[in-house]
């Protein structure tokens, strides 16, 4: 008897290869020290980031936005700039920063007030700065024939 497979399936399974594989070229070490430089100047997010909790969270967001430029990059082999191509992943990269900012915002209980609006511009080019990361990597990737 022969086993049969979905198409969803088989596409699911090399996007998990190519994520892990993307994945790799991530050290802990360059996770922590992005965090320290996006949010460690900031008062409020400095007192926060003494939670683990808060620290796990920004590696996350870190991590989706990484591997959305990583996925992304296809489309740079196809001539498109990285703005075209940023632009065709907005509602996800927007989605990515809105968590980011509201988890901040949860976890402040209301302390952030004055600092709100410089608090979202710092989650956005956190994520800015993953998502380029993971699309350069991917770019490179693609252009080695590794993916």
């Amino acid at each position: 008897m022969t086993v049969i497979t979905t198409f969803n399936e088989k596409k699911r399974e090399k996007q998990i290869k190519y994520e892990k594989s993307v994945l790799r070229e991530i050290s802990i070490k360059a996770l922590k020290e992005k965090v320290q430089q996006f949010f460690g100047s900031s008062r409020f997010v400095s007192g926060l980031l003494m939670n683990t909790g808060i620290e796990e969270a920004c590696y996350d967001v870190a991590i989706e936005a990484y591997l959305l430029g990583a996925n992304y990059s296809r489309f740079g082999h196809f001539g498109e700039s990285m703005d075209q191509i940023r632009k065709r992943c907005e509602k996800d990269h927007k989605h990515l920063v809105d968590t980011l900012y509201n988890f901040f915002l949860y976890w402040g209980h209301g302390s952030e007030a004055v600092m709100s609006e410089s608090l979202y511009y710092m989650c956005e080019q956190y994520v800015n700065s993953w998502w380029s990361e993971g699309f350069n990597k991917g770019e490179r990737r693609r252009k080695l024939r590794l993916h």
